[in-house]
């Protein structure tokens, strides 16, 4: 066998394993990285159908400067790679009572749209804003950025410091308290409950400290990559192998080796390889499960409750609607139903709140002149053996049901190419548990402290990154995770 030395495997090219591969290169470590798929991006894929082009999975992108510091980090100049333009646009919100609400990326034009449509006064979005931002401010780059389970992270002055500041983070409140509080407004208090399920979660239960979210959208911006969401991972793929990362696709670990509580290598396909250092990109559930089953399994972790999945319909629309945007979303009626729906009864609500992202409105090469590429979610349970064919059937009818009246026209007829991913494929593809997107669930206050660490407490040189493990699940959280990683490694 060769030497393991300054060797490292990354289990999975998803984000977080593409970013800490592209970090340990950078600082002369030997990559590898091991993908069960024919393609790096785990949800951050790409498709096409027919004439169509589509983003596979996450569609917002935020927070740009964590890709900008990974590249940094690696010692790439990400220009070489990478471009991308602040959206104009936030989102298009619809009601179906025929409200109609254009949230500008410009904070000032947002607030003004507010207090013109809903009556809200302006200045109660922009103190909301202010406040988001300072809790981030004062939290984010502390226990986003840190390990939350090294002693250094909670001794720092700057932690003393953000814990002065406790109760200004509404830990104890719900968001929906939170925003109720704030904001007044039933139509206002659901545009900003619908914050939680960008980390997958119930804004009804999720804490209030999760109001830090919309900083990122509105006082932050939202940007959209030249090509498409997939163009960043094609950025920390090919980033990575021109620092000498090898990959090898198709290629699954069946195991990860260990002895005297330190890890010696992975099982590839029946080989043994050996390996100073193993890192973990995959769910930590099946990471567990299938490649630790020889080992203690942290069964209050892995038995935490999973976040929400996503049903997908990728169509390809034969017309362009004028009152569309980039990103739009069609509320439901009764928010809180449709989430005792998702967490409590494992079901899809019949009134759903229906997200649909169109990349062509910006990338026109994503669909057909004078048609659209019409990225439609729902958000619904993790696969715990439902019915989905019976559900899919059902949400398809009541999505195109709630379209047609709020766009004013059967939207079935235009639809021309179609696909689905659901909570089952999500599972198959990405070994999600569940075909949860984002781990564990954030839906009570100690949630941050039931993620799994990036290391192993008993065995050494074994870490996890990705969105099952600390800080928590999107692209953003990822690349900071693969960030710690890096950092814990070289700190060793």
């Amino acid at each position: 066998m060769r030497s393991s030395k300054n060797s490292v495997a990354v289990i999975g090219a998803g984000v977080a394993g593409l970013a800490v591969a592209m970090r340990l290169a950078g600082k002369g470590y030997r990559v590898h990285v091991y993908e069960k798929n024919n393609y790096p991006g785990g949800k951050l894929s790409e498709l096409t159908i027919g004439k169509y082009r589509f983003d596979a999975g996450p569609s917002l992108f935020t927070m740009p400067q964590y890709l900008e510091n990974t590249f940094q980090a690696a010692g790439l100049d990400i220009s070489r790679y990478f471009s991308y333009v602040k959206h104009p646009v936030a989102c298009h919100y619809f009601w179906d009572d025929g409200t109609f609400l254009p949230a500008s990326g410009k904070l000032e034009d947002f607030a003004q749209a507010i207090e013109h449509t809903l009556g809200v006064k302006g200045q109660t979005v922009k103190n909301y804003l202010k406040n988001a931002a300072f809790t981030y401010e004062k939290t984010g780059r502390i226990f986003l950025e840190k390990s939350l389970h090294k002693w250094s992270t909670w001794l720092s002055i700057d932690t003393l410091k953000a814990i002065a500041y406790f109760p200004k983070y509404q830990i104890v409140k719900s968001l929906h308290e939170v925003n109720e509080q704030w904001l007044g407004h039933p139509k206002l208090v659901q545009l900003f409950d619908r914050f939680a399920t960008y980390n997958g979660s119930n804004p009804y239960q999720t804490p209030g400290i999760m109001h830090i979210i919309p900083h990122f959208e509105h006082n932050v911006g939202t940007f959209f990559p030249t090509g498409g969401m997939h163009a960043i991972t094609q950025a920390l793929y090919q980033g990575a192998i021109d620092l000498g990362v090898d990959f090898y696709f198709q290629s699954q670990v069946t195991k990860i080796l260990h002895n005297s509580n330190k890890v010696s290598g992975v099982v590839v396909d029946g080989d043994d390889k050996p390996y100073e250092i193993v890192i973990s990109n995959m769910d930590v559930v099946p990471t567990y499960k299938y490649l630790l089953s020889d080992t203690p399994q942290p069964l209050k972790v892995l038995n935490y409750p999973r976040s929400s999945s996503a049903l997908i319909f990728y169509w390809g629309i034969k017309k362009r609607f004028a009152q569309l945007d980039m990103h739009n979303i069609f509320f439901s009626n009764d928010y809180k139903s449709e989430f005792d729906h998702i967490f409590h009864q494992k079901s899809v609500y019949h009134d759903p709140t229906v997200y649909i992202n169109i990349t062509s409105r910006w990338n026109t090469a994503d669909a057909p002149e004078g048609c659209d590429n019409w990225f439609v979610m729902v958000n619904v349970p993790g696969n715990t053996g439902q019915n989905w064919d019976d559900l899919i059937q059902k949400t398809r009818e009541n999505v195109l049901k709630k379209l047609k009246h709020n766009l004013g026209q059967d939207i079935e007829p235009l639809i021309e190419a179609e696909g689905i991913l659901d909570p089952r494929s999500i599972e198959q593809k990405t070994f999600s548990y569940q075909g949860s997107l984002y781990g564990a669930s954030s839906n009570d206050m100690f949630s941050a402290f039931a993620r799994h660490p990036n290391f192993n407490q008993s065995i050494k040189n074994l870490y996890f990154c990705g969105g099952s493990v600390h800080p928590g699940g999107g692209i953003p959280l990822c690349l900071l995770s693969a960030s710690i990683v890096s950092d814990l490694i070289q700190n060793r």
